[in-house]
């Protein structure tokens, strides 16, 4: 398999350390907007051969998109840039006749009138819409396939086929125990995304009702994860897989909680209360004169890299599913789940915890596409393919998952 990967970051250079210890790789053109970002991820793998090469690549041209995805010969996109650039790259890949793989779907956009009521542009939609000329095409695109979304879809479905009878709740919980020494505020993953999925509208579906919207963070609970993370407080987020996992999934009720902390939930409130969560430009003073720039993207170039963060982060992440229904006509809840130890990610690949964790599930998904164990056409979630493939390999990369049962 022949595969371009754009986006050189954290989880892109992830992507090479794991996807550089599989044999379905033939090669891999990895692409960055910065080509020293690029040509360090490839420098970075380990006996990787010929199979990794490095070009400067702009995410929002699709045409250049297109033309080196037909110059390499590349069968996938492997989209690991922010949300942002989805849909210029969905649309690139479909136009150069590749299949696409990303971690993160289409942008939402919040009601006109009743934000906190009924949805207004749905995660996703702009790339289900145009699922019929993909299925035209005989190719596939398969989108939310990090972690979370991603891991958790397989595990929902995983527990629809082999766990339950039925399914009254589906609720995906992340939580985790990391710390960032000499840093008071240092998120572990890409602050422009965190920014998005918590201040936005989270959604939660019920079948009854469909899918509608909260406030951002509401219903706070406190879940007790498992390898001694430990109680953590969990608020509705805005996620994708409230997005997806009704689609294939039979659930009365799906959400998605993520352990932020008060003091995280603070600082995002006061950057929304400033217009420094906004993406839309302002003009400030520059030493040749005026220049626009981006609120949020000032903030991210003002926190450390996430990608950089992990020598001094301690800790585990744990990303999981909650199911509650019955098996057998008996009540039963499960909390799937997979934890990964940055003492562990670190020595092993060089990758903090939670870059190594969304990055190892796209691995995984490429190598079932390749072997022709996933297949498709069409705009598909990862619960719309068979779970236990990805299960057993997830262990296959010494990274195994794990259940609970009970909440």
């Amino acid at each position: 398999m022949r595969v371009l990967l754009v986006g050189a970051g954290g989880v892109g250079t992830a992507v090479t350390r794991i996807a550089a210890r599989r044999d379905f790789l033939t090669h891999m053109v990895v692409a960055d907007y910065d080509p020293a970002r690029a040509e360090a991820a490839v420098a970075a793998v380990e006996d990787g051969g010929d199979r990794f090469s490095a070009r400067r690549l702009d995410a929002s041209d699709g045409e250049a998109v297109q033309r080196v995805l037909r110059e390499e010969r590349c069968d996938v996109l492997l989209n690991a840039t922010d949300p942002r650039f989805v849909m210029p790259l969905f649309d690139a890949a479909l136009a150069a006749g590749a299949h696409y793989v990303d971690m993160a779907m289409s942008l939402s956009a919040p009601h006109p009138t009743d934000p906190y009521g009924q949805c207004g542009v749905k995660l996703g939609d702009e790339q289900f819409a145009r699922s019929e000329a993909w299925e035209h095409a005989g190719r596939l695109a398969l989108v939310g396939m990090g972690v979370e979304p991603g891991l958790s879809d397989v595990f929902a479905r995983y527990a629809a086929d082999e766990l339950f009878d039925e399914i009254e709740e589906i609720g995906v919980r992340d939580g985790a125990n990391l710390t960032v020494e000499g840093h008071d505020f240092a998120p572990s993953f890409s602050i422009w995304t965190t920014i998005e999925e918590c201040l936005n509208p989270p959604v939660v579906y019920e079948k009854d009702r469909g899918w509608f919207t909260t406030a951002p963070f509401s219903e706070p609970e406190v879940f007790d994860f498992p390898d001694g993370i430990g109680p953590v407080e969990c608020v509705n987020v805005e996620h994708e897989e409230v997005l997806l996992i009704p689609r294939w999934v039979g659930a009365r009720r799906v959400t998605f909680k993520y352990g932020l902390g008060d003091d995280f939930i603070a600082k995002l409130k006061t950057l929304h209360e400033l217009g420094l969560d906004s993406t839309a430009k302002v003009t400030v003073p520059g030493p040749d004169g005026p220049v626009a720039v981006s609120p949020r993207d000032v903030v991210a170039a003002c926190l450390p890299d996430p990608a950089t963060l992990g020598a001094r982060m301690k800790g585990k992440t744990c990303a999981g599913t909650w199911v509650k229904g019955t098996k057998d006509g008996a009540a039963r809840e499960v909390y799937l789940y997979h934890v990964v130890d940055n003492e562990w990610s670190m020595r092993e690949y060089g990758s903090q915890a939670v870059v190594w964790q969304t990055a190892v599930n796209p691995v995984i998904a490429l190598e079932l596409i390749a072997s022709g164990t996933w297949k498709g056409t069409g705009v598909l979630g990862p619960e719309a393919l068979p779970p236990r493939p990805f299960l057993d390999l997830l262990t296959a990369y010494e990274s195994p998952w794990g259940m609970r049962e009970g909440r």
